[in-house]
């Protein structure tokens, strides 16, 4: 009988293959100490590891330079950095000189009290430096206990889906897309390094799916989705077949990429739609392009200071965003300003622990209560409009202030580029991302303060309905549909409209047949997705009337039950789209 585990999507795409369990953990050491003439020979096993650890470290990293960028590269810095912090190196020392500890019990008493003094200064499951901390626990004792490195991948075998506790980038890395075909783990969120990897090499992915590497075993067939976020284990004939139509499903899409990249976003009816991607990072700009978008309509620039020991400089930033812009000279790319808290922050933040880190210090009140980094990078993005449309975009707006000091700190930085004669485009637009309640109830105010709204369905949905996105726990209970979440979209739709600025859905709604649909439906022209996801939402775009969409809009305002809204949306494009191969994206039911 099979498994079925539903966890959070973190990389798009259907895999099946046998499973190969991952042992990557902290290996078990034994207690060991050792007479007084073993001391100078510890310390040096120790070091050895520890330039061995290096030496292997440098060559990930110059490899995950040459197949996926230096941005991605960078991301080894911090590990490389930490066998030298004098934190590791001279407690772990400490420990074999004067309690003559044998060096793997030295260094893993040390690295278990960092992990927790900085577990009681942060939330230790956000914290990108203590996965650091553990992935160099597990890389230097397995050294010098002459275990197996975990990370050789060699016994493998082609077409495996990898399953573990927890991966990371180092070990993302060593995967060719050939032979590993997924990738699934019971903890991780979307956001982590190692994440972001596996959408770089286009490996599918699911995160949080919480018991699997207790529930898998190695040799056991599995089907993994990375779209909805689900492993299948030991699927029986109804799966395979499920799981097959959506695969050929997606592979005709394949195969017509080239032909609907080409093509106008149009409704059937004639109603342009901006279709734009989001991104993580500026390598996926190439892809974005090529699988049809129309600029960017999701920047993300946490990849710029997450993992970091330090704040990256306005050159780096500048260059980052100038490629992106410059690889859509006809077209608008907006990029979000620093997202951090919640479950990202770097390393150089003394970030404060907190018992609801969604609810509390993120997104622009880090921002500006940081202000030598937020200005670092507003002066960067100022710098790249000179290059392109870039347009600014704030997040977790919910007050009129908020926007007016960042216009006071952008005035700034204007002045002080223009005295020093580098060029930017004073045409530049300022947006905010709507993702709360109170940014939707007040939207008519903030828009007498901004250029554009952009809603930010993943987090408009959390914070109404009061579930934690990242719970997989909770996950049936997040729902896009929910009259509540309708009402807000409607609502925010009328205001920009009556305001004349544009709005546009980022969040991960748009990349839902039914959700784009009911975005025509209310006058939402501009919908940005994943890019994998562009042709196929463009190929809804194409087949569905707006007329229709209106009605089924109208229709689901008037909804008083999710299953309301859904058999609305579900009635109006009926006819004109095939949504069974879409009917497990929300977890829902669909009517028939």
């Amino acid at each position: 009988m099979s498994v079925v585990l539903d966890g959070s999507p973190a990389s798009e795409g259907i895999a099946s293959g046998r499973v190969f369990l991952v042992d990557w953990g902290v290996p078990t050491v034994p207690h060991e100490t050792v007479p007084a003439d073993r001391v100078e020979a510890e310390l040096a096993r120790f070091d050895a590891a520890r330039a061995w650890a290096a030496q292997r470290l440098r060559e990930l990293q110059a490899t995950t330079e040459e197949r996926l960028g230096s941005v991605e590269a960078r991301i080894f810095e911090p590990q490389v950095l930490m066998l030298d912090d004098q934190e590791v190196v001279e407690g772990t020392r400490r420990y074999i000189t004067e309690n003559h500890l044998a060096a793997p019990r030295a260094f893993e008493w040390r690295m278990l009290e960092l992990q927790a003094m900085w577990s009681r200064t942060a939330q230790p499951m956000v914290l990108d430096r203590l996965n650091d901390l553990e992935d160099l626990m597990i890389r230097v004792l397995n050294r010098m206990l002459d275990r197996p490195d975990p990370s050789d991948l060699a016994r493998a075998d082609g077409g495996a889906i990898l399953v573990a506790r927890n991966l990371s980038p180092s070990l993302m890395v060593h995967l060719d897309p050939e032979h590993v075909l997924g990738v699934a783990t019971d903890q991780g969120t979307r956001t982590a390094h190692w994440a972001i990897l596996a959408r770089s090499l286009e490996i599918p992915a699911v995160v949080g799916l919480g018991t699997v590497s207790r529930n898998a075993h190695t040799g056991m067939e599995a089907i993994l989705d990375g779209r909805v976020g689900r492993i299948v284990l030991e699927p029986d004939a109804s799966d395979h077949a499920v799981y097959q139509s959506r695969r050929r499903q997606i592979e005709r899409w394949a195969d017509e990429i080239v032909v609907i990249a080409e093509q106008e976003s149009v409704t059937s009816d004639g109603q342009p739609v901006s279709l734009r991607a989001n991104l993580d990072l500026p390598i996926e700009a190439d892809a974005a392009r090529r699988h049809g978008a129309q600029g960017v309509g999701l920047f993300r620039t946490e990849f710029l200071v997450v993992g970091r020991n330090s704040m990256p400089s306005e050159e780096e930033q500048y260059e980052s965003y100038r490629k992106v812009v410059e690889a859509f000279p006809d077209d608008a790319v907006y990029v979000r300003t620093f997202d951090l808290g919640g479950d990202k922050f770097p390393m150089f933040l003394h970030m404060p622990r907190e018992e609801n880190p969604f609810l509390g210090w993120r997104a622009i009140r880090v921002c500006l209560d940081e202000p030598e980094l937020f200005r670092t990078q507003l002066r960067a993005l100022l710098r790249a409009t000179a290059h392109g449309d870039l347009r600014i975009m704030l997040p977790l707006i919910n007050d009129v202030d908020e926007v007016r000091r960042v216009r006071d700190m952008l005035e700034v930085e204007e002045d002080l580029l223009s005295s020093e004669g580098i060029p930017y485009n004073r045409g530049y637009k300022l947006g905010i991302m709507i993702e709360t309640p109170a940014a939707a109830l007040e939207a008519a105010e903030l828009a007498r303060h901004s250029d554009f709204f952009s809603i930010g369905t993943n987090d408009l949905v959390q914070y109404t309905l009061a579930v934690d996105r990242t719970n997989t726990r909770l996950a049936h209970l997040y729902n896009p549909f929910h009259p509540a979440i309708v009402r807000q979209l409607h609502q925010v739709s009328r205001v920009s409209r009556a305001a004349g600025i544009e709005v546009s859905v980022c969040g991960e709604m748009a990349a839902d047949p039914l959700g784009a649909f009911l975005m025509l439906g209310l006058d939402i022209m501009a919908l940005s997705v994943a890019w994998p996801s562009l042709p196929e939402i463009k190929r809804v775009i194409r087949d569905v009337r707006v007329e229709d969409a209106r009605t089924a809009a109208r229709q689901a305002l008037a909804a008083s039950t999710t299953e309301e809204v859904v058999k609305c949306l579900v009635d109006g494009m009926s006819g004109s789209v095939d949504l069974k191969v879409f009917s497990g994206r929300w977890r829902l039911s669909l009517p028939g």
